[in-house]
């Protein structure tokens, strides 16, 4: 393939004149400068100075298959030269667009066998979020409009996406949350649990959004929401009474589950999707980062039979999409990244072989002293950072040791993310067992840093 020209050397100086980046500190960021990623392979990436990291996060939680995929490639430039762009408005569509709608419902389950196609995960909450309303409208309960959501929770940073997702910080940048959405507790035992054992913590956690809903009133609630793990909020795995009882109140209530499938989708957790990991089906599911593996743009909503039969029994137009809805050349990549999940048995691979590896591995981080619990499904990990383990108590400035320890981790090569004291992986599918290693021997190492460098 052909090389683009080289960069300009100057990059850094263009970037702090004119980017603004996402969820950053610009005045801080230009004065500590940009690090400048140029190109990638397989499980690493290369910065512009030529130093090479171990991505052990997946850009960000989606690029499951790996960089450097010629085919991916190949097929978007192929798409890209017979029909570059068409919309699905109108009583249109286009081969890859159909063809990936079909791909994907054959990997859902029974029942949610439609895809509402979006351009990222933060689109696709906007869009599950009318369409839930949409829904109850449509059978005549106007006032089923209001949403439970949790606390910490993540889907994605529009203005519904944003107010959905349980994080105060972000709520107070905008006047968020929107009217008609509400939050309940997050089902973080290690933090919040106090002395109840897990099962008992996540049976009550879960009955909290039954009293939501007899408080607000069952005729006047919509949905539930929830990431099957949550991920931004710093990979929160429930326990394992927590979805089934989840389960029991939405379909008591006659509520709709949405399950954000956004970062557990498309393998992650060694199903094709969190919601069968837990054993249950939702009747809406945003997806997006691994359907393509951030190759391009993409996202959509799982719709199940229940919601899609109304909408096109009953409903007449739902006035809802977007200029780039089911992208043909965006649809064509996606497409070509399913094949290869499938063809390479990813999902497979880390139900049976990479997951459980790194499970032992990951896990083993529990000795250390500053560990107060290590966590994982899948390829989706935490690690607490804890100042006294025996007791489960934190360090007084949560996110400051979360950043020394990642900055420690990507300064001997490897990418990990912090969230406040937590540190998380979620790295491509395709990591060897030796990559494993190669990251928890350098997140301990980060963690025997942070016990020799860092008092409270």
């Amino acid at each position: 393939m052909t090389k683009t020209a080289a960069a300009p050397s100057n990059l850094g100086a263009i970037d702090a004149a004119h980017h603004l980046h996402p969820f950053s500190d610009m005045k801080k960021l230009n004065a500590d400068g940009t690090k400048i990623i140029n190109r990638a392979e397989g499980m690493h990436i290369w910065d512009s100075t030529g130093k090479q990291y171990l991505d052990a996060f997946a850009g960000l939680w989606c690029v499951n298959v790996g960089y450097g995929r010629d085919s991916i490639a190949e097929a978007a430039y192929q798409q890209m030269k017979e029909l570059p762009y068409y919309n699905t408005f109108f009583g249109t569509t286009t081969p890859p667009t159909t063809l990936l709608a079909q791909k994907i419902a054959s990997h859902t389950g029974p029942n949610l066998n439609h895809v509402f196609f979006c351009n990222s995960g933060s689109e696709a909450s906007d869009t599950w979020f009318r369409m839930a309303r949409v829904y109850w409208k449509a059978l005549g309960h106007e006032t089923k409009t209001m949403v439970i959501a949790r606390k910490n929770a993540y889907h994605g940073s529009t203005v519904a996406g944003a107010s959905l997702g349980g994080m105060t910080w972000m709520h107070e940048q905008g006047n968020l949350p929107i009217p008609g959405i509400v939050h309940i507790g997050q089902p973080h035992w290690y933090v919040e649990g106090g002395d109840l054992s897990p099962a008992e913590f996540g049976l009550k956690v879960a009955r909290e959004l039954e009293d939501k809903i007899l408080e607000l009133g069952e005729e006047n609630v919509a949905a539930f929401v929830a990431e099957p793990i949550q991920g931004a909020g710093g990979v929160i795995v429930p326990p394992d009474t927590y979805w089934p009882e989840i389960v029991r109140i939405t379909k008591k209530y006659n509520i709709l589950l949405v399950a954000d499938e956004v970062i557990c989708g498309f393998g992650r957790l060694g199903t094709w999707f969190g919601h069968q990991h837990y054993g249950f089906e939702p009747d809406l599911a945003p997806i997006a980062k691994g359907l393509s593996s951030g190759y391009l743009p993409i996202g959509g909503v799982l719709v199940s039979e229940r919601v899609a039969r109304v909408m096109i029994e009953e409903l007449g137009d739902f006035y809802h999409g977007y200029t780039y809805s089911g992208h043909p050349v965006a649809a064509a990549a996606a497409l070509e990244n399913i094949r290869i999940i499938e063809d390479e048995k990813l999902v497979e691979r880390v139900r049976d072989d990479i997951g459980p590896y790194f499970t032992e591995a990951w896990r083993s981080l529990a000795d250390h002293d500053l560990v107060g619990e290590a966590v994982n499904v899948g390829l989706m990990g935490a690690v607490q950072i804890a100042a006294d383990k025996s007791t489960r108590r934190r360090f007084a400035k949560p996110d400051e040791v979360g950043t020394l320890v990642r900055n420690q981790c990507v300064n001997n090569g490897v990418i990990l993310r912090a969230t406040g004291d937590r540190m998380l992986a979620s790295p491509p599918l395709i990591i060897s067992r030796s990559e494993v290693d190669q990251t928890v021997e350098t997140l301990r190492k980060g963690l025997d840093w942070l016990k020799d460098n860092h008092k409270e």
